[in-house]
């Protein structure tokens, strides 16, 4: 009888850890598809250019974006962004369309010193005729503490992530979209910057790898405990 119990203990447990690994797999598959499907709108999206205001109304994706207004006050700089294998922050500031569209445009990015000082940020002003990529943000990391943090400096907010309406409220705005405008490296002004669409995270051929892994070890499991019980039962015929 214990035995039985014993022998049942083994197999929901072998269960459950091979139902985890798959869960695992998928989840990385996943990661994978929709990592792959953005970069598969990278050249599309260039094609055609949009005015801001008609790339925020279309379906939400990769749009080229070129158009004219003004930057609005306030500066939030995005904690935890890695450049040629260096930490730093990226610079966005909120821009609004002659015609009102408002979106956060992604300036470039700035190392963080070791003694993690926040450098001091001229935010643009006036008028000014951007283009750029509008993509989504950078991929949030863990959801530890507050989204955002005033800085010292005056209407400068540091964040770990950036959710658009805690960004909107920090900034006193009505509402943000859920994309940034990522702007042209060929512009002037701004910093370190480029149209990478993965920065700081892994490309889809590594989550296939990973992917392969989960269910491999789904397997292996599965075969271990097809040869326990291969030897139980010809130990105890």
């Amino acid at each position: 009888m214990m035995r039985q119990h014993t022998r049942l203990i083994g197999w929901v447990a072998a269960v459950l850890t091979i139902g985890v690994f798959c869960l695992l797999g998928r989840w990385q598959l996943q990661r994978m598809e929709q990592k792959q499907a953005l970069l598969d709108q990278d050249v599309p999206a260039r094609a055609q250019t949009l005015a801001l205001g008609a790339a925020l109304a279309a379906p939400p994706q990769l749009r080229w974006v070129e158009d004219h207004g003004q930057f609005l006050p306030g500066t939030v700089l995005l904690d935890n962004q890695m450049r040629d294998g260096r930490a730093g922050l990226k610079v966005y500031q909120p821009f609004r369309s002659d015609s009102g569209a408002v979106v956060l445009v992604d300036l470039g990015w700035l190392p963080m010193p070791a003694d993690r000082t926040l450098p001091v940020i001229t935010p643009r002003e006036g008028p000014a005729r951007l283009a750029g990529l509008l993509a989504p943000p950078p991929a949030p990391g863990l959801a530890v503490g507050p989204a955002m943090t005033a800085a010292k400096q005056p209407g400068v907010w540091l964040a770990s992530r950036m959710p658009p309406q805690e960004v909107a409220a920090a900034l006193k705005l009505e509402v943000l979209p859920h994309s940034v405008l990522r702007l042209d490296p060929a512009l002037p002004g701004g910093y370190a910057r480029d149209l990478e669409l993965l920065p700081n995270t892994m490309p889809p051929s590594r989550h296939l790898g990973y992917a392969v892994q989960w269910f491999g070890l789904a397997l292996t499991v599965l075969v271990v405990a097809l040869v326990l019980e291969w030897r139980r039962q010809r130990r105890d015929p």
